[in-house]
C-alpha cells in the first residue's frame, strides 16, 4: 500500500513509526512531517489547512490510503474531497467531524442519543450567558464552541470567574471565531480518561484507553497545554468499564450519527470523567489524541494498515483487532517559555544514544538543520519530543522513559517529573 499521513506532530510520527512496521506498506509520505518522520518517510511541504494541496498530493502519489492526523483538515472537508475521488481515507467526513468542531453539536447529539454528559447550555451572546450563570452559581466550565487548539476550555469556580471567561471568549475574542458561541457546562469531578474507538460507520473495534496530562507543571499546576505526557493503560480500565463505555456512549453515538446521515468513520475519541454516577462525556474529538497516540500505537498488536483501511472501507467486522497487555508512559519535552513565547532553532543531542529496552522517541516540533538528513534535528516548536518507555507495568515503563529522557538535551528544555507517578492508584486525575 502507498500511504500518505497528514500532519506534523508527535501523533503523526508515532503513526508513521507503527505503519512503517506493516508488511502491507509499499511507500510512505507525510504531508507536513518533522525530523522524525523524515527518517521513515518522504516529507511533503504541505500545510494541513491546504486542502487543495493535500488532495493534489494524494492523487500525485497514487495513495491507497490517506490517514489524517489533526482535526483541522477533517473539519474543512478533506475526507469528503478524497472520498469523491475514490481515495480511501482514515478520518470522518466534514459533517461527522462536527462532533469536535462544534461542542454544542456534540452535546445536542448526546442529549438526543441519551448519552451521559454534563448539564449544559449553548449561548450566542453575553446576556444569555449571564442569565444562565445567575441560575447556576456553582462551579462551571466555560467552553468556546469551535476549534481552539485545545485551549478554549476554562474551569470557573464561581460566577465572577464564569462571567470573565465568557467575556474572554465573546468580547475579547481570545479564541477567534471559536468563541462566537459559548457552551456553559456543569462542573464534574473524578478521574479522567481518553477512550479511542476505531469505527467504520457501523462497527467498533475493541476500545483502548489512555490518560494525559494537560497542565504544564508537576502536581497539575500551571497553564493548560497541548499535553505534557500520557500513559496507557490505566489500571482502572477493566473489561466491565470498557463494555459500559461501548454500550452507553460509543455505540449510541455511532448509531445517532448514522441516523443523521453522517456515518462516522475513523477514530472516535471520547474524553470521559468517571463520576460517582458513572462515566460522562466531557468532549469528543474526531481524531487520535496527542500525546496519547504515542502510548497507544505501541499497544496495537494488529496490522495498523489493515485496521485503518477497514475503517475507511466499512468492513471492520471482517478483521480481528488486538491490543497487547503492556504499559507505556510518554513524557513530552517542551521549549522553555511554552505555552507562551519561546525560542527555537536549538540543536537536539542524545537522539542517537542506545536507550534502555523498549523505549522510543517521537518528534513533534523538530526539523532538520540545513544539510538535510545528514544534519542534526533542531527545535522548531513548543512541544518538541515525546519520550516513551514500555514495560510490564506502569512503574517499569515510567523508569525506562525517564532513563531515556536523561540522555537527550537541548537548550531550555522543560518537562514534568511526575508523568505516570499516580497511574497505579486508580483515582489519578491525570488531566488536572
Amino acid at each position: 500500500m502507498r500511504v500518505l499521513i497528514v500532519g506534523s506532530g508527535g501523533r503523526e510520527h508515532a503513526l508513521a513509526w507503527r505503519i512503517n512496521q506493516s508488511p502491507n506498506l509499499t511507500r510512505l509520505w507525510v504531508a507536513g512531517g518533522n525530523a522524525g518522520t523524515a527518517a521513515l518517510a518522504e516529507n511533503l511541504e504541505i500545510r494541513s489547512a491546504d486542502i487543495d494541496g493535500l488532495v493534489a498530493a494524494s492523487r500525485e502519489v497514487a495513495a491507497d490510503l490517506v490517514i489524517v492526523g489533526p482535526e483541522g483538515p477533517l473539519a474543512l472537508g478533506l475526507a469528503d474531497r478524497l472520498t469523491e475521488l475514490g481515495i480511501p481515507v482514515f478520518g470522518p467526513s466534514k459533517a461527522a467531524a462536527q462532533i469536535e468542531a462544534s461542542k454544542s453539536f456534540a452535546l445536542d447529539l448526546m442529549r438526543d442519543a441519551g448519552v451521559p454528559c454534563p448539564d449544559f447550555a449553548s449561548v450566542r451572546d453575553e446576556a444569555g450567558a449571564q442569565a444562565y450563570i445567575q441560575n447556576h452559581p456553582g462551579p462551571l466550565v466555560v467552553k468556546a464552541d469551535g476549534l481552539a487548539a485545545g485551549k478554549g476550555v476554562l474551569l470557573c469556580q464561581d460566577s465572577d470567574q464564569a462571567l470573565a471567561a465568557v467575556k474572554l471568549c465573546m468580547s475579547d475574542r481570545a479564541f477567534g471565531e471559536a468563541g462566537e458561541i459559548v457552551v456553559l457546562e456543569e462542573y464534574l469531578s473524578g478521574p479522567e480518561v481518553s477512550v479511542f474507538a476505531f469505527c467504520d460507520g457501523e462497527h467498533i473495534a475493541p476500545l483502548v484507553a489512555a490518560c494525559d496530562y494537560k497542565r504544564l507543571e508537576d502536581g497539575n499546576q500551571g497553564p493548560n497545554t497541548g499535553g505534557m505526557g500520557s500513559f496507557a493503560q490505566p489500571d482502572f480500565w477493566f473489561p466491565q468499564l470498557a463494555s459500559e463505555v461501548e454500550q452507553t456512549i460509543m455505540k449510541p453515538v455511532l448509531q445517532a450519527m448514522a441516523e443523521r446521515g453522517s456515518p462516522y468513520k475513523g477514530v472516535l475519541y471520547a474524553g470521559l470523567m468517571l463520576t460517582d454516577a458513572g462515566p460522562k462525556v466531557l468532549e469528543f474529538n474526531c481524531r487520535l489524541g496527542d500525546p496519547e497516540t504515542q502510548v497507544v500505537m505501541p499497544l496495537l498488536a494488529s496490522d495498523p494498515l489493515e485496521l485503518m483501511l477497514a475503517c475507511a472501507q466499512g468492513n471492520l467486522d471482517q478483521i480481528s483487532v488486538q491490543w497487547n497487555d503492556k504499559n507505556y508512559v510518554g513524557i513530552v519535552l517542551v521549549s522553555g517559555g511554552y505555552p507562551d513565547e519561546y525560542q527555537t532553532g536549538f540543536e537536539i543531542s542524545g537522539l542517537e544514544a542506545a536507550g534502555p529496552e523498549d523505549t522510543m522517541v517521537f518528534h513533534a516540533g523538530t526539523k532538520l538543520a540545513v544539510g538535510g538528513l545528514s544534519s542534526r534535528p533542531i527545535t522548531a516548536g513548543g512541544r518538541v519530543l515525546t519520550v516513551v518507555g514500555g514495560g510490564d507495568n506502569i512503574d517499569q515503563a515510567r523508569r525506562r522513559a525517564y532513563s531515556r529522557l536523561e540522555q537527550i538535551s537541548f537548550q531550555d528544555a522543560r518537562w514534568r517529573q511526575d508523568i505516570g507517578s499516580a497511574a497505579n492508584q486508580g483515582t489519578a486525575k491525570a488531566k488536572g
